[in-house]
């Protein structure tokens, strides 16, 4: 291509249509650089109250110039087909949306682990959870419009409000007013791992990260204990458990 195009329109119909689908990715990772730089500079409080500005013109503007280009209303601020979805669609597409998610995850790690080994993967990926799962708790109180601390209550509901809630199994068990635990009954990734005939993927580093962070954000009141999770042994019923306490 580079020896036959000097120009946009000179581009054929089909990568015309790559080219837009390449501008949309840009756009994402400029969005992130965005955010990871005042993150870095101004420390996560203020990148949070900056996103939450930001975001909000930023989908205003581009929904709204799409709709234009694409020939759809915006109704309620969400695009008009969507609300003429049906509900068993709309869950459909977020399920589809959380697979995608947890996909993209899974091919970052290899990309890093061919490229420069297990143990880089590993360490980017646990950072990587310590900056996602304060976000992701962010996210889920801005929508459910939670009280800043909402108690183990709030973070069991927050918990079925996670992107990992489409994708996984999971279940509470109450063990007084202070603490519950966590049960990860089925798992996408050790569920695939374990029809390969493959060992546990060794997951407890980035778990404690995950949950950890993900609590905390929720209310910085409750602390996180890990009950097992591999390579810890643990039951046929579940791959990991998390005890979570209000201190």
């Amino acid at each position: 291509m580079y020896d036959q195009v000097d120009n946009v329109e000179d581009l054929g119909h089909e990568d015309t249509a790559r080219l837009v689908l390449d501008m949309f990715h840009r756009i994402i990772i400029h969005y992130a650089l965005w955010f990871t730089e005042v993150r870095h500079q101004m420390g996560m409080e203020k990148a949070l109250e900056t996103l939450k500005s930001a975001s909000a013109k930023s989908y205003d503007i581009q929904m709204n110039r799409l709709s234009k280009s694409l020939g759809f209303q915006m109704k309620d601020n969400i695009p008009e087909p969507m609300l003429k979805m049906s509900k068993e669609s709309l869950l459909d597409l977020m399920n589809a949306v959380a697979v995608n998610w947890i996909a993209n995850d899974g091919i970052w790690f290899q990309a890093v682990e061919f490229a420069s080994g297990m143990n880089d993967a590993k360490r980017c990926n646990d950072t990587c959870w310590a900056h996602f799962s304060p976000f992701e708790a962010w996210s889920i109180k801005k929508f459910l419009n939670f009280p800043d601390t909402p108690g183990l209550e709030g973070l069991k509901k927050a918990l079925n409000f996670r992107l990992y809630a489409r994708v996984n199994t999971q279940s509470f068990i109450d063990e007084g007013p202070d603490s519950f635990i966590l049960q990860m009954n089925e798992c996408r990734v050790q569920g695939a791992r374990k029809r390969k005939g493959l060992d546990d993927y060794p997951c407890k580093s980035g778990g404690t990260v995950e949950y950890t962070y993900f609590a905390r954000a929720i209310d910085t009141r409750i602390t996180t204990e890990c009950v097992a999770c591999p390579p810890d042994d643990h039951p046929e019923e579940w791959y990991c458990a998390w005890r979570f306490k209000l201190a």
